[in-house]
Parts: C-alpha cells; sequence; structure tokens
C-alpha cells in the first residue's frame, strides 16, 4: 500500500498522527507559555528520537521517582502537540508542560519567539541516525517500505524523507546554540556520560535534585529499563501502527552501527556532503573528530 503523506510548507510528515491543520495551527496559533518545557529532535536521534530524552525529562520532573513513568504512556506525559491527538492533549495539560515534536525551527510555533520557554535539543550521528530511521521505516505502517538501504541513504542525503533534511533540521536549531533558553546535546555524550548530563540538564532546567534522586534519574533511563517498560518502548502500540515482528522499537541504542551498513563508497559520498551541508557551522560535534 503506498503512503500518501501530509505535506506542509514543503515538508512531508507521517499521514497516521498529522494533518495539514494540526501542522498549521502549530505553528500560527499554538500558544507557548513561558514555562513549556520542549523536547525538540531530528527522527531517530538517539534511542527512537525523542524517547531517551522523554523518560530523562519525565524523571527530572518527578525528581526521580519512576512511577509516573511506568504508570502513564510516554506521549500521554510529553505529547506529540503538533500531530493531531497530541495538540488536543497539549491544549487541555496544565502548566509547566512537556511536550514534543520533530518541527525543523522555520514551522516551529511563531509565539515561541516572544517567550521564555525552553528547548532541549537533541542531536545524533547523522549515519547513525539514517541506519535507525532505515529501520523504523520497516516497522512503522505510516512511513514507505523504504525499497533498499542505499535509496533511502539517497534520499536522507537528499532531504526528501518525511520529516524533511537532517542538514537543514540542524542548521535552523542551532542558530540559537548561544541563548539562555536553548541547551543543546548529543546522543553520543548522553551515551558516554548519563550521569553528567542529567546534572547539566538540571542546571539548565533549575531543578535542584540531590544525589540520590540523580542516580536513580540515570538508573530508570537507561536502555535496559526503558527496554522493560512497556509505557515507553512502544510493545503497546497496534500492528496496524507498528509492525513489531519486523523489528524491535529499541533497537541497540549503540553509537557506530552505521559502519555495519555503509559501504566504503557510501561513507565516501556521506562525508563528502556532510562537509558541503554542514560549512560555516563553525560547531565540531562528537562524530567529527
Amino acid at each position: 500500500m503506498p503512503v500518501h503523506y501530509v505535506t506542509y510548507e514543503g515538508i512531508k510528515f507521517p499521514p497516521a498522527y498529522n494533518s495539514e491543520h494540526s501542522l498549521s495551527f502549530t505553528h500560527n496559533e499554538f500558544l507557548v507559555r513561558d514555562d513549556d518545557i520542549f523536547n525538540v529532535t531530528y527522527p531517530k536521534s538517539g534511542m527512537k528520537g525523542t524517547v531517551w530524552m522523554t523518560e530523562i525529562l519525565s524523571l527530572i520532573r518527578s525528581r526521580g521517582c519512576p512511577s509516573w513513568i511506568q504508570a502513564v504512556l510516554n506521549s500521554d506525559r510529553v505529547p506529540w502537540f503538533s500531530t493531531r491527538l497530541g495538540l488536543e492533549s497539549a491544549l487541555s495539560y496544565p502548566s509547566p508542560r512537556l511536550l514534543t515534536c520533530h518541527l525543523p525551527r522555520h514551522i516551529f510555533p511563531k509565539s515561541f519567539s516572544h517567550s521564555s520557554a525552553k528547548v532541549i535539543y537533541t542531536l545524533r550521528d547523522p549515519r547513525d541516525v539514517v541506519v535507525s530511521y532505515y529501520y523504523f521505516s520497516k516497522m512503522c505502517n505510516s512511513y514507505e517500505d523504504p525499497t533498499s538501504f542505499e535509496q533511502f541513504l539517497r534520499d536522507f542525503l537528499n532531504g526528501e524523507l518525511p520529516h524533511g533534511s537532517w542538514f537543514e533540521h540542524v542548521r535552523g536549531w542551532m542558530e540559537m546554540k548561544d541563548m539562555d533558553n536553548f541547551f543543546f546535546i548529543t546522543y553520543e555524550e548522553l551515551k558516554q556520560d548519563l550521569c553528567g548530563s542529567v546534572r547539566r540538564l538540571c542546571r539548565f532546567l533549575g531543578q535542584d535534585l540531590d544525589d540520590e534522586a540523580i542516580s536513580s534519574v540515570v538508573q530508570n533511563a537507561s536502555f535496559t529499563a526503558m527496554r522493560q517498560n512497556p509505557m515507553c518502548n512502544s510493545i503497546l502500540l497496534p500492528a496496524d501502527i507498528m509492525d513489531q515482528t519486523k523489528g524491535q522499537f529499541l533497537r541497540k541504542g549503540i553509537c557506530g552501527d552505521w559502519e555495519n551498513h555503509f559501504t566504503v563508497a557510501q561513507s565516501e559520498t556521506f562525508d563528502k556532503i556532510y562537509q558541503e551541508r554542514m560549512r560555516g557551522l563553525n560547531m565540531t560535534f562528537p562524530w567529527d573528530r
């Protein structure tokens, strides 16, 4: 069955969750509150997109107590506010809200620029993003089943996948990198030092958690704990949305898996385009070294 994507501002979005109305409302009419906290990523930027940061932020909010994350679905705790269902939830939620999305900066709510709301932006080695996105697209029925990894990689480099270009997404959000209400971190940093990353996040959010609470956040946001928690690993999703027989939602959670998928030629092509598209950003990421 072909997938008919929803298109907004020239970018494709999966039809099961999005509508032109929800995207337009989010962009033009959604009222950002000063105490909102936004969890933003390009798809598949770490343990399946925003899922890891959703758990971390939920645990910080509950001061390390895991009862909330074990009893309430992650999409109910932190609504995908640009989607049809998530928008309804977000509009009805009391403050302070945790909200999540994959939106590029140019179609983020216009009211954000007049607020003191905070954005946390998580990046990941784009080569690992491609691999994770490829497997996710094979599982999720709201995405076209990739014809081949080679074609999928080509579409990624050309910015033709749902949610648009990774390069434009990163460049757009990195324009905010020096602003006080913007925090960016890489998946690789979270993997290398989760405890230190949680402490940095707490400082950014003005949350004074003691060592015991920090330790509980780290323990309950581990890959193992998340895989065992049905409230965040998507095993409760119906098969017509997520076909679990085609793979695992929380698949590997590792860095560098791209090396098992890219040919030498694909790696060289990727590097060339990456250097061209990231030129002038004047930033060094863990995967650049």
